[in-house]
């Protein structure tokens, strides 16, 4: 058996595991409190709150509260999980257009790296670290800026966010996200497809800003620019109705999150 046959059986084990659908599932669970979370800590901003509206806000709230620690273990394993699901996806993905099958392995291998990271930031808070993602985004644009075509590099980064941001939009639009989930019929099918709809706008709207925040840190030479999520939020609380724009993009990520709350339920595992 080769290399490829045997990351086949293995990725074909654990998807027909059962322990680890369901830890797989946990992982969209963790996954919609954490947007939950983020949703709600910038609708706090928008009205004169603070905190920081990002996944390391998010798991600094988790970690106060009791049991906290569990929970954020309980992050860990679920979102691990999910992003094991993923890699598997990517490997017995069998679309016979060579492109698209090419496409979708990209997808999914860069999503297991978004879980893989918001893993590794519960990871932090579970040993009773700390972690702020504009501090790592700040690092990470200051290092690339010292490198040869440095200011390139992290305009590419930005403009890889961006349209990251923007796919997320489309999904939100053209609703492409129904064609993973076996959904109910009825009023409950209509309420879960309205919440993705403008959870993935809202989302894809966050994650597009922090790209421009990128460029922005790029071509002004100044890292102190990029700033996550957290710094994406707050920019757009900087525009003409900012607060009224704040406010419902943080709605939307509480959509997002009761969505995948849904998507827990019924998503094709």
């Amino acid at each position: 058996m080769n290399s490829t046959d045997s990351a086949a059986s293995a990725a074909r084990t654990a998807q027909d595991s059962t322990v680890f659908r369901t830890l797989a599932r946990v992982g969209y669970v963790v996954l919609g409190i954490l947007h939950l979370l983020i949703g709600g800590i910038a609708i706090s901003i928008a009205t004169g709150g603070g905190g920081e509206a990002d996944q390391g806000g998010a798991m600094q709230q988790i970690q106060r509260s009791p049991a906290g620690v569990v929970l954020l273990w309980i992050i860990v394993l679920g979102l691990v999980a999910l992003a094991i699901w993923q890699i598997a996806e990517a490997v017995l993905d069998r679309d016979p257009d060579a492109k698209k099958k090419w496409g979708h392995r990209i997808k999914f291998l860069g999503t297991a790296a978004a879980y893989v990271a918001i893993a590794g930031t519960a990871l932090v808070y579970a040993l009773g670290g700390q972690s702020q993602s504009s501090d790592s985004s700040q690092s990470f644009s200051a290092r690339l800026l010292a490198a040869p075509a440095g200011v390139a590099l992290l305009v590419l980064v930005g403009l890889i966010v961006v349209a990251v941001g923007g796919a997320f939009v489309v999904r939100g639009i053209t609703r492409a996200f129904t064609k993973h989930l076996e959904l109910p019929t009825g009023a409950a099918r209509k309420g879960i497809i309205s919440f993705g709809v403008v959870g993935y706008i809202a989302k894809g709207i966050a994650v597009g800003v922090a790209g421009i925040l990128f460029v922005v840190a790029a071509l002004t030479h100044d890292p102190e620019t990029a700033g996550g999520l957290d710094a994406a939020l707050r920019a757009l609380a900087g525009l003409p109705f900012g607060v009224i724009i704040l406010w419902t993009v943080g709605a939307g990520l509480v959509l997002y999150g009761l969505f995948c709350f849904a998507r827990a339920r019924y998503a094709r595992m």
